[in-house]
């Protein structure tokens, strides 16, 4: 059961500046802090569920959040990760459709709704807000197509290198500087990657003997990130 947090100020919050409200006025700040509530998830809580009707907009203002399909034989395929300062359910409620997608919590976040009302007289009065989403569709297109040539052209080997470096830019590094700031189990990677979990763990012992990386857990440390880009075929 979500508990309901005390909105976070929207004219303070950090993560509001790097997302799409970036460009609101002080007015239109006002309005959404009045507008929008608040809750906290736990670890595994779904956020939103594949096939229901949106009804507002999702805000993350701290937590990680996976965005995944159902395959045919029940298998999750994670298509999008979120972090802090992303929205979530856009696509479906921009364009009035059902959610294509389901997002549950990865770790524990505090999430701020927005209804569909306040979302749309945002976008009507704010014409760079209406560009930034534009922007954020167009971005979602192109990775999708991206991730498609990937999963059908890529071996796993080098899916997974890829995945890796793609965590460590998503959610950044330790102060160590090589532990991904993100705790993911071999299943998610595995649904990130697109393959079977049982090869997801074979892949990355392969890596680990290679001291390409370590596995603490459900950390993974980068070792050699040189010998990790020509795993992943990719230019630095």
């Amino acid at each position: 059961m979500n508990v309901k947090l005390e909105p976070p100020s929207c004219a303070s919050c950090q993560s509001r500046l790097t997302n799409v409200f970036c460009s609101l006025t002080d007015d239109q700040l006002v309005d959404l802090a009045v507008e929008k509530s608040c809750n906290l998830y736990k670890k595994g809580q779904l956020v939103f569920f594949e096939g229901n009707r949106p009804t507002g907009l999702f805000c993350v203002n701290k937590g990680k959040i996976k965005i995944y399909q159902i395959g045919i034989e029940g298998k999750e395929q994670i298509i999008r990760l979120a972090k802090d300062g992303d929205i979530l359910g856009y696509r479906s409620l921009i364009s009035g459709e059902l959610y294509t997608a389901s997002a549950s919590v990865i770790e524990d976040a505090n999430i701020c709704f927005i209804p569909k009302k306040t979302f749309f007289e945002l976008i009507q009065t704010n014409s760079e807000l209406s560009t930034r989403m534009m922007k954020l569709l167009s971005n979602d297109l192109k990775a999708a197509e991206k991730r498609i040539t990937g999963l059908a052209q890529k071996p796993v080997r080098e899916r997974m290198a890829e995945t890796i470096l793609m965590l460590k830019e998503f959610y950044g590094l330790d102060t160590d500087n090589k532990t991904i700031k993100a705790n993911l189990s071999r299943e998610d990677i595995a649904n990130i990657v697109g393959t079977a979990t049982e090869t997801a763990i074979r892949v990355l012992s392969e890596f680990r003997s290679e001291k390409i990386l370590e596995l603490v857990g459900k950390k993974i440390q980068i070792l050699n990130t040189d010998m990790l880009i020509k795993a992943a075929n990719v230019f630095d």
